[in-house]
C-alpha cells in the first residue's frame, strides 16, 4: 500500500517514483529531497554516464515540476542563462525573453567549464531567487533547485568555481560507479521502452512540506553539535586532531553550520520524524563540508583529501546525548 504525500514520510512517493527509472543512487536522491525541503542547491561530482541528468528531470516530473538543463561551455554568457532584452523592429520596443534559469529545477551541466561570470550569474539567482534584467525584477518558481555537476576527469579547459562561490552550494555529491547487480538493472531496463515518471505531488504541496519541515524540532544540543563539528574543521587541534593542522588551510564557514542543522531537520522531515538527531547531522556531514575546505599543499603532497579529515573530526567530536520524548 503507498503513503499519501500527507504520511510519516511525504516525499517517500516522489523517490519511489523516481527509482522507476533511476537504478542506484539512492544517496544522491536522498540529497536532492533534502535541499528541495532545505531550500538548497546540490554540487555533484561523477563520471558521465552516471544518470545524473536523468535523476534530475525524473525528480522534476514526479514532483509535476519544470526542468531545464544548461551545458556550461567556455563561450557562454549571462544573457543566456538568465535572459536579456531583445528589440523587437516591427513594433519599436525591447521586450523581456527569460533564460532557462526560469524552471523548477536546473541542471548545470559541467558548471566549470563556463567563466567566471556565468558562474556569479548562476549562483546569484540561486541566492536570491531572482534575476534582474534592465530595470526589471523576475522571481524565479518555486520551488527552485540548482544541481550543477563537475566531470572530475578533465582539467582542460576549465575555470574552477572560486571557495566562495563553492561556499553556496548546500552539499557536494560524490556519485560513483554503479554495483555489478546495478549495472545489470541498468542495462536490463535500457532493453525496454522506458516508463516516464508520473508526478506525484505538485509545487504547492512541495513548498506546503517546507512550511511543516520547519516545524520539526531542534534541540539547543543539536545547534551546538553542528557548531562543534564545523569549529574543529577550523582547527583540529581543538578536539586532539592536531596532526591535521598542516593539511587545513581554511575550514568551513559558517554556512556549513547552517546547512547542517537544516539539512538534517529536512532529513528528519524525510523520515517521518518531528525531531532531528545527532545522527542526521553526521550522515550528512561530509556532503556538507566536503567542498567548504580548503587544503594546504601538504594535503595534496600526502594524499590526504577533504573526506579523510571529516571522517577524523566525526570520530573526534562527541556527539549529544538527546533525550528523545513524545512529542
Amino acid at each position: 500500500m503507498t503513503k499519501s504525500p500527507e504520511s510519516a514520510h511525504p516525499l517517500e512517493q516522489v523517490l519511489f517514483e523516481v527509482k522507476r527509472t533511476i537504478v542506484g543512487q539512492d544517496v544522491l536522491l536522498e540529497r536532492m529531497a533534502v535541499a528541495l525541503i532545505a531550500d538548497g542547491h546540490l554540487l555533484v561530482e561523477g563520471v558521465p554516464g552516471l544518470a545524473k541528468t536523468l535523476a534530475v528531470r525524473s525528480l522534476a516530473a514526479a514532483i509535476a515540476g519544470s526542468f531545464q538543463r544548461v551545458q556550461f561551455t567556455p563561450d557562454l554568457v549571462p544573457a543566456d542563462l538568465v535572459g536579456t532584452r531583445v528589440y523587437h523592429q516591427h513594433s519599436g520596443e525591447f521586450r523581456t525573453e527569460l533564460g532557462p534559469v526560469f524552471a523548477n529545477l536546473l541542471l548545470a551541466d559541467e558548471i566549470n567549464r563556463a567563466p567566471a561570470k556565468v558562474q556569479s550569474a548562476l549562483l546569484e539567482v540561486m541566492q536570491e531567487h531572482q534575476v534582474t534584467i534592465g530595470r526589471e525584477t523576475f522571481r524565479v518558481p518555486e520551488p527552485f533547485l540548482v544541481m550543477a555537476t563537475e566531470n572530475p576527469i578533465e582539467s582542460e579547459g576549465t575555470y574552477p568555481l572560486p571557495e566562495a562561490q563553492v561556499d553556496r552550494f548546500m552539499m557536494k555529491v560524490v556519485v560513483d560507479y554503479p554495483t555489478r547487480a546495478e549495472e545489470q538493472a541498468i542495462v536490463d531496463r535500457a532493453l525496454r521502452p522506458p516508463e516516464p515518471p508520473q508526478p506525484m505531488v505538485t509545487a504547492e504541496e512541495l513548498i506546503a512540506m517546507r512550511a511543516r519541515a520547519q516545524e520539526v524540532y531542534v534541540d539547543p544540543a543539536i545547534i551546538d553539535y553542528a557548531v562543534r563539528l564545523v569549529g574543529v574543521t577550523r582547527s583540529p587541534a581543538t578536539a586532539g586532531l592536531g596532526e591535521l593542522e598542516p593539511y587545513v588551510t581554511y575550514g568551513a564557514s559558517p554556512r556549513a553550520s547552517i546547512a547542517l542543522v537544516t539539512g538534517g531537520r529536512a532529513l528528519a522531515f524525510l523520515r517521518g520524524r518531528d525531531y532531528v538527531l545527532p545522527h542526521d547531522l553526521s550522515e550528512l556531514a561530509l556532503d556538507v563540508l566536503r567542498h567548504r575546505l580548503v587544503l594546504s599543499y601538504e594535503a595534496l603532497a600526502d594524499d590526504v583529501d577533504a573526506d579523510t579529515i571529516i571522517t577524523r573530526v566525526l570520530g573526534a567530536v562527541r556527539a549529544p546525548d538527546v533525550v528523545l520524548q513524545n512529542r
